[in-house]
């Protein structure tokens, strides 16, 4: 293959943010007396766009709201809560975008918001690394559906054998393969039992994917 890019996902890839998802959802549920511990609720929904994340809470616990708005209350949580909870970055993450950069184009493609993305990649100088980056609001349908990829294979005038993907969870692996990309996974503590079938190779951690990309690519 000749590799010319990676396109990274972000929640549960690149930076561990899963407990301020969990955390802003905790806010939202808490008015109906309804609660999850972490461990149980991150190993349900990882992964998983907050608008499904809300349909499936909506129904399940008969909540007198949309989950449209439910989403829109997570979402405004979530900013609050980065405001003085800043994820950790995902062991490895900020030196394999170096090692990368310069080799390969990169791209970010990711589920969240621009008002949720943002703060972080500028908190941990990452910005510069990428050079498209693909929120929610720049796509009508999210992961699985394989819009997102699409369209930062779009903006980088790349076909998707030119690019690789790098995903945490089987919804973004969904979302990859069904834009035709190889797809790198990297199971995380609450995506480890996903279904990942037709990933081109399961990491460990960030640097065995990076190190194995740049063997294949060879």
């Amino acid at each position: 293959m000749t590799l010319k890019a990676v396109l990274f996902d972000f929640d549960g890839t690149l930076v561990d943010s899963e407990a301020l998802h969990y955390h802003s959802w905790c806010k939202v549920l808490a008015p109906y007396g309804i609660g999850y511990s972490e461990a149980t609720f991150c190993d349900e929904f990882s992964g998983v766009p907050t608008l499904e994340s809300a349909a499936i809470l909506a129904k399940r616990h008969q909540l007198p709201r949309s989950a449209e708005a439910l989403t829109d209350e997570k979402n405004r949580y979530f900013i609050e809560t980065a405001k003085t909870m800043v994820p950790n970055l995902m062991p490895g993450a900020k030196t394999v975008l170096a090692q990368l950069q310069g080799q390969v184009r990169l791209a970010l493609v990711t589920g969240s918001s621009k008002a949720e993305a943002m703060p972080v990649l500028q908190h941990y100088g990452l910005l510069d690394y990428f050079e498209t980056i693909v929120c929610k609001e720049d796509v009508t349908a999210p992961k699985p559906h394989p819009a997102p990829y699409l369209q930062a294979l779009a903006r980088m005038q790349l076909s998707a054998e030119q690019a690789v993907a790098i995903e945490d969870s089987g919804t973004g692996l969904q979302s990859a393969l069904a834009a035709e990309l190889r797809t790198i996974v990297i199971p995380n503590a609450h995506s480890k039992d996903q279904n990942f079938n037709g990933a081109w190779y399961r990491a460990v951690h960030l640097e065995d994917a990076v190190k194995t990309l740049l063997a294949l690519a060879k």
